[in-house]
């Protein structure tokens, strides 16, 4: 992780931007370093948080892209070779199926806030050929909730932004739950509020 952390410092925005392309291309990095350490260098280097937001949301949809394409292309298939391969993708790739089947089109977006499951989600939506735009849709949401957090953490913290790392491994039980709670209830209502309107039509 050290030489990804030097890149970022040395080489700032563009080096977050690929950095946290291929995290999210499921590319063995932990974004629970590089987010924080990216929104430190942002603060650090007087870069705006509403900039380097929407970069890391942009890199992770393009890195996601990817790997839904490849869930698309080569389905089922490829998904058990990819097991077989690297075995400690297996819980992931489990785990994002289970919520798949639970969630149905919600599960990308919820998906996104599990770190197990967060960037495999993409290669079941692809093999379960979920429509590419509420993919995308759902994958906006997501990663914005996740990269606002552990950016807008490490912006605050600047030196300190370690501790969003520690903080995280240590509440994460309470953090997790409570985060797709809230994207649960918000999903609720916004689907109550427009099921008047379809009545009234209907009528």
């Amino acid at each position: 992780m050290n030489y990804f952390t030097n890149l970022i410092f040395k080489h700032g925005i563009w080096a977050m931007f690929f950095i946290i392309l291929i995290e999210y291309a499921c590319f063995p990095i932990s974004s629970e370093i590089v987010l924080p350490f990216s929104g430190a260098i942002a603060s650090l280097q007087h870069i705006s948080y509403f900039v380097i937001l929407p970069v890391s949301v942009i890199a992770g949809l393009l890195g996601t892209s990817f790997c839904y394409v490849v869930g698309r292309v080569g389905g089922g298939a490829l998904i058990d070779r990819l097991v077989k391969r690297f075995p400690k993708a297996g819980n992931g790739i489990q785990s994002s199926q289970e919520k798949f089947i639970t969630y149905g089109g919600f599960a990308v977006c919820i998906g996104r806030l599990i770190p197990i499951c967060r960037t495999y989600i993409a290669f079941i939506a692809g093999a379960a050929k979920q429509n590419p735009i509420t993919f995308l849709i759902c994958s906006f949401f997501g990663i914005t909730v996740w990269n606002s957090v552990l950016i807008g953490l490490g912006f605050i913290l600047h030196d300190k932004w370690r501790l969003v790392s520690g903080y995280y491994e240590r509440y994460k039980d309470i953090i997790l739950p409570l985060t797709v709670l809230i994207l649960l209830t918000v999903i609720a209502r916004a689907r109550k509020k427009k099921s008047p309107g379809t009545e009234t039509e209907t009528k």
